[in-house]
């Protein structure tokens, strides 16, 4: 969920997916349709609060993605941070970022930001950690152990891999 201030208030939205493109600067990069309430205000922020949501928050995750509700009604659910933006409170983290470009793409607009504050509240490996959150064919899914496919990260490599790493055709 992308949250944000300006003249209106506060506004919030889920978004279909955050990258992290850069570790030095921190950099992550999200989109926002045109046809978001959110969107302009988004837009016109020099910062934002970025929640990575795992399935715990699949509440707040819906609460962001339903067009036509007050996602602020919750007083007790989120408080502004010192500088303004909205936070929602119980959420597994959240990173707030310096707005550092813009792109238009067809009818949605990338967003970078450069990361300046975290707070993670439950780390994914720790026992209060939940399983991640994903969006895919119009539906939410939890993944966790139950949903690995393929063997650990140390299988053998398949053999276009391991040419590409020997350098040999």
């Amino acid at each position: 969920m992308i949250t944000a201030t300006g003249p209106g208030g506060p506004v919030a939205l889920t978004a279909s997916s955050v990258s992290s493109v850069s570790a030095d600067p921190p950099l992550l990069v999200f989109s926002v349709s045109a046809i978001s309430s959110a969107t302009p205000t988004i837009l016109a922020a020099d910062s934002v609060v970025v929640h990575l949501l795992d399935a715990d928050d699949i509440d707040l995750a819906r609460l962001g993605a339903t067009s036509g509700v007050d996602r602020f009604a919750d007083a007790q659910s989120w408080a502004p941070l010192p500088t303004g933006e909205p936070v929602f409170r119980g959420v597994r983290a959240w990173v707030r970022g310096a707005v550092v470009s813009r792109m238009d793409a067809g009818g949605s607009t990338i967003i970078a930001a450069h990361a300046v504050q975290a707070h993670i509240a439950r780390d994914a490996d720790s026992p209060a950690g939940g399983d991640a959150l994903v969006f895919h064919n119009r539906t939410w899914h939890r993944l966790g152990e139950h949903s690995r496919v393929g063997e650990t990260s140390a299988h053998r490599p398949h053999a276009a891999e391991s040419t590409v790493r020997s350098g040999r055709p």
